[in-house]
């Protein structure tokens, strides 16, 4: 994709806002530079690019833990630091405003440095924050043109108008992953032929967890479940065909109304719903959010299953060492098992 904030760095008022955060890079020497290290934008792409770059490359998530990439400020020192370790994966798009700024930084600063975009190749397969699943076809894939491929994409959306989830499709994820290789490649040529042998093997593990979605929803009795939190997960209802209603909408700046919640409640009964989903980044202390509070409280639901929007992790799952693949088979995986009623 182009940089969206590209042409800021051409004006005047780009140049001030950009200069923010690059600090200094004038005094780095551009001259041989060698691909020492790199950055990720958060969670799931520093996890990729770790996957792919394997020993020849050690890539750094600047994202603490507990906390996700979208809504989050850099320190000043960032955009010098990933200019001194040589490469910077993102995706070009304003849920990612302060990863875009420094992307453009450095490619009009700062030539050597590898800028790697996950989402180049894919504007004809993103979704508008808009999209509406339709789960009319009860069975996987529903909305697929026969070759694992959105039918329906993101034509016709301006680039703030796409839901940038896409890394929850494990479909769409491997394409994400050959462009982390493909780009690595390009500025390392020498390991060139190391990160095409990692990025096959990992894609095989998208291969074997797309799989285990799709056997899920042909085992399941229900389309429909409860989501209290912010909805994350169009790309994953789009590519396997369910549904996840949520009162709190998609945007994370939408404020829950009493009748979204009213209506949230007849739907959990309606549906027999026994079980409601979280975000376990919203559980403080251990404690279901006030949401699931009001849900379980008021319908006739009887428990709560986290799930994660994988554009962060908790400490609990870095000191399991699980990745991308791994939460969605140890959290994402078991909790729609459970709310499908897949057994």
């Amino acid at each position: 994709m182009k940089l969206t904030r590209r042409a800021l760095v051409a004006g005047g008022a780009g140049a001030v806002a950009t200069g923010t955060l690059s600090g200094c890079l004038d005094d780095i020497d551009t001259a041989d530079r060698s691909l020492d290290g790199g950055y990720a934008a958060f969670f799931t792409l520093w996890d990729w690019a770790q996957q792919v770059s394997g020993d020849a490359i050690d890539f750094e998530n600047p994202v603490g833990t507990g906390q996700a990439g979208h809504g989050w400020s850099p320190s000043g020192d960032l955009t010098r630091d990933i200019a001194d370790a040589g490469a910077f994966v993102y995706f070009d798009t304003p849920e990612f405003s302060w990863a875009q700024d420094i992307a453009a930084t450095l490619e009009a600063d700062y030539d050597a440095v590898a800028v790697i975009d996950g989402l180049e190749g894919l504007e004809d397969q993103l979704l508008g924050w808009d999209h509406e699943v339709d789960i009319g076809e009860q069975n996987g894939h529903n909305s697929t043109d026969g070759h694992g491929n959105h039918s329906d994409g993101g034509h016709g959306h301006d680039e703030s108008s796409i839901d940038p989830h896409v890394w929850l499709d494990p479909v769409l994820a491997q394409d994400i992953v050959g462009t982390i290789a493909d780009g690595l490649a390009d500025a390392d040529p020498d390991n060139a032929e190391t990160y095409e042998e990692n990025a096959a093997a990992y894609t095989s593990d998208l291969e074997a967890l797309d799989r285990q979605f799709e056997d899920l929803i042909d085992a399941a009795n229900r389309r429909t479940a409860v989501y209290a939190g912010h909805d994350s997960f169009t790309y994953l209802q789009e590519r396997y065909g369910f549904k996840l209603h949520t009162p709190a909408g998609v945007s994370a700046q939408a404020k829950t109304s009493n009748s979204d919640i009213s209506a949230t409640i007849d739907l959990v009964d309606d549906e027999g719903i026994e079980t409601i989903l979280y975000s376990p980044f919203e559980a403080v202390d251990g404690q279901y959010p006030p949401l699931v509070n009001t849900l379980l409280r008021d319908t006739d639901a009887t428990d709560a299953m986290p799930i994660t929007h994988l554009s962060g992790t908790l400490a609990k799952w870095q000191d399991e060492g699980w990745g991308y693949v791994e939460q969605m088979q140890e959290i994402n995986v078991p909790a729609f098992r459970e709310v499908l009623d897949a057994q």
